[in-house]
């Protein structure tokens, strides 16, 4: 039996995990899709 990540590997590998990477690096690029994460990330570290 695989283990979870050589399956996650082999996906990426693919053509479906590629376009899935290209475009959370496109999403990933935008000033919007930033802050929202950093707002996030405040969020989180805030109830901690």
């Amino acid at each position: 039996m695989t283990s979870m990540v050589q399956r996650i590997k082999a996906f990426l590998a693919g053509p479906r995990g590629r376009r899935m990477v290209t475009r959370g690096r496109q999403e990933m690029a935008k000033p919007q899709t930033q802050r929202k994460l950093r707002e996030l990330a405040n969020r989180f570290n805030r109830k901690r």
